[in-house]
């Protein structure tokens, strides 16, 4: 089905979610009884587990879903929810769909029945869930290994080499370390860029007293302003620094 929004607005808190989600997947025939057995909610997507009972004793049968020993057999729902302009909205689906959104955690998994045919939407679901659930959380400065090695990682060696990790095997790089050669032709290019702006600088410096003492006109303006040597200084001083910038490249 498509997307439901709520625009009474009742829906604002994540008790309200909750609440909200358990009633949906709690309903009542004159033969059957589906409630809530547990939910959670990842990121903006609430998966559930709801239980199937039979009220008027007979067996229950589903083409999906194999029966537990008490005649009840357990499903899994994923609704995915947002909020629009204040009002909160959810689209429900059930896991034999195949939803894509397939983050469910083993506390849901757990709950649910097996199924009758493997190769249908849910059992794909179920283990896309648990591939997802099998990646571990990672916290920051946590140091991994790669399986492989990645193309971004094959053009740094060329310029960096890797160091020895805490496990004392060379090969197994937990960080990258520049060669003291690159280090060395930094060095060399920022003390000669340094020297050059000096050079440029001290020669503006007296280029523009020079200009100062041309002197003044017939009507005592001066030959050459302050503003147009400043600008004159500056239109050198970039000529410099994008000539440094070439020779680096």
């Amino acid at each position: 089905m498509g997307w439901l929004f709520y625009t009474d607005r009742r829906v604002k808190t994540y008790a309200n979610e909750k609440a909200e989600i358990t009633r949906l997947c709690t309903f009542e025939t004159d033969t059957r009884r589906t409630t809530l057995v547990n939910a959670s909610k990842v990121g903006s997507t609430w998966y559930a587990a709801a239980k199937v009972e039979s009220l008027d004793g007979t067996s229950l049968e589903d083409r999906t879903y194999m029966t537990d020993q008490d005649g009840s057999f357990t499903f899994g729902a994923v609704f995915l929810t947002r909020m629009d302009d204040g009002c909160w909205g959810y689209k429900d689906m059930e896991e034999s769909a195949g939803p894509c959104e397939s983050r469910a955690p083993l506390s849901i998994l757990n709950l649910l029945s097996e199924l009758k045919d493997p190769d249908c939407y849910a059992h794909a679901w179920r283990q896309r869930s648990r591939d997802w659930a099998a990646i571990p959380d990672y916290a920051e400065g946590d140091k991994i290994k790669l399986v492989a090695p990645s193309a971004m990682a094959a053009s740094a060696r060329s310029s960096q080499r890797p160091i020895t990790s805490a496990g004392g095997k060379d090969g197994d790089a937990t960080a990258l370390r520049k060669p003291a050669a690159l280090y060395a032709s930094q060095r060399r290019l920022l003390r000669d860029r340094s020297l050059s702006v000096a050079k440029l600088l001290r020669g503006v410096r007296c280029w523009r007293s020079f200009l100062r003492g041309r002197g003044a006109d017939s009507e005592g303006n001066p030959l050459v302003s302050f503003q147009n040597t400043q600008n004159i200084c500056m239109f050198l001083l970039r000529q410099e620094l994008c000539g440094s910038q070439n020779e680096e490249n």
